[in-house]
């Protein structure tokens, strides 16, 4: 029998416990809007995935593959990626220390937390409770939801957003506790894979308000104005208004931060965001001048740079502002944030964006929308060609998460489509069924399918893994 992680089970009590707004951070903020000439935030994107390669095919973490396996490829970097998903509880400390206003944005994947955990590395398990639980670190260190499993949304299921959503923070709130589940407020989507497909859009944006998030990090081109242009210099820095309308006519809105640029890891392991904001002056918002923030996110562990060059460039630029002292800070997405409420700025005072490719969507239909309409809409913008699609827009424009990999997106359909049919009408009768090990199992199958690993490295071992987690999943649904 496979140990199982803590995905399920307190759902209405989450709920219940994140719907509170109230600010989190401000009070443990030592910035002065006034005094910031301008501001950078970067964030660190930590992840593996579960594979099923353990003994007998047991559910694993692929970092402990890669230490079971170092003859194997690049396997032989097993321990110093371990090495990077704790060394922030040794750096944050130091330049406290040393006189610095360290910040820094930390997103860790369900799969990467629930891994540690299998494997009983307490030297990491214990660096991140550290970070997410102590008294001082709740200055410095912002932690950002994501999907449980590392799931690209335009994609996934539209049931199983929700889903994705709420294991992740399950497995949060299990590993480091309810008060520090509490100031988890932004939210930090795999890929930066943002759906523009209305319907997809919208549900995704209403669950991460009813799971009680704030703000959405996104990359500069999976938006556009609501006239269809792409943002401009200014606008990039500075918080922005994500309206979602489905293809009802219903709209929803939630705040984003402004990924700039790529995903090169040389923009966060150089620290490039620090050295951008320093050449930035303030810019108008809401009728007043407010800091403008650069904000850069980069997989924390992966490529030469991030394993060996960010520790001394985030040293080095810390150490850099600090001598400096000329209103350029380090911050993190909810203090600015709630740096800015308390200035009297709303989100309603924020320019207003919408998703990519909406503003030729909405234009090509006259009247009120209807599914009908929406549907036939892009099927006739697609036929047409230049450049329409409503796959999503994520790092890279040179990346598909749909095309040639039908033999994993089906089984995630048929497997999600048939999770839904064995388990909603017995929950909306029950919901404490969601504590029972049938549906966590089955659950949790439903989640690992729909891990973008296994549509990043190609046709083959893979796409492999996705079959055997497909198939043990159809197997628990009778």
């Amino acid at each position: 029998m496979i140990s199982l992680p803590p995905i399920a089970g307190r759902e209405a009590d989450l709920q219940s416990l994140l719907q509170s707004q109230s600010p989190v951070w401000i009070q443990h903020s030592n910035l002065n809007l006034d005094r910031i000439r301008s501001s950078f935030a970067c964030a660190l994107h930590m992840h593996q995935p579960t594979i099923p390669a353990g003994a007998d095919g047991a559910l694993i973490s692929h970092l402990q593959y890669m230490i079971e396996h170092q003859g194997e490829g690049d396997n032989h970097n097993a321990e110093p990626f371990a090495q990077c998903y704790r060394r922030l509880a040794d750096l944050m400390p130091q330049l406290i220390r040393e006189g610095c206003n360290p910040r820094i944005m930390v997103d860790y994947s369900g799969n990467l937390l629930w891994g540690v955990e299998q494997m009983g590395r307490q030297d990491i398990t214990g660096a991140l409770r550290y970070l997410a639980c102590d008294a001082e670190m709740q200055r410095h260190v912002e932690w950002l939801g994501s999907f449980w499993s590392h799931a690209v949304a335009p994609s996934t299921p539209i049931p199983d957003l929700k889903l994705q959503i709420t294991a992740w923070q399950h497995q949060f709130a299990a590993m480091f506790g309810d008060e520090a589940l509490q100031r988890v407020r932004g939210f930090s989507p795999p890929e930066m894979h943002l759906p523009n497909h209305p319907d997809t859009l919208f549900e995704f944006i209403s669950a991460l308000r009813q799971s009680g998030y704030r703000w959405l990090m996104v990359q500069e081109h999976s938006v556009e104005t609501l006239d269809g242009a792409a943002l401009s210099q200014e606008q990039k820095y500075l918080p922005n208004r994500l309206i979602a309308r489905n293809s009802s006519g219903e709209t929803i809105s939630i705040t984003a931060l402004i990924k700039t640029q790529g995903s090169d890891t040389k923009l966060v392991g150089q620290m490039q965001p620090c050295y951008e904001a320093l050449g930035l002056q303030r810019l108008p918002l809401g009728g007043r001048e407010v800091p403008p923030l650069v904000s850069q996110i980069a997989d924390g562990e992966n490529g030469g740079v991030m394993m060996n060059e960010f520790p001394s460039a985030f040293i080095q630029a810390n150490q850099r502002i600090r001598e400096a002292q000329n209103g350029t800070v380090a911050i993190n997405g909810t203090e600015y944030l709630e740096l800015l409420d308390a200035a009297g700025l709303s989100s309603d005072q924020f320019p207003t964006i919408q998703a990519v490719q909406q503003q030729r969507l909405w234009q090509s239909i006259d009247a009120r929308p209807t599914p009908a309409k929406v549907s036939q809409a892009i099927d006739d913008l697609t036929k047409a060609g230049e450049g329409f699609s409503m796959e999503g827009a994520s790092w890279t424009n040179n990346l598909s998460w749909v095309e040639g990999y039908d033999n994993v997106l089906e089984p995630i359909k048929q497997l999600s489509a048939r999770f839904h049919q064995h388990f909603d009408a017995a929950l909306a009768e029950d919901p404490s069924l969601t504590r029972r090990r049938n549906y966590q199992e089955a659950l949790l199958h439903v989640l690992l399918l729909q891990t973008s690993c296994f549509r990043y490295w190609g046709q083959g071992t893979w796409t492999d893994y996705a079959r055997t987690i497909h198939q043990r999943g159809e197997a628990l649904l009778p």
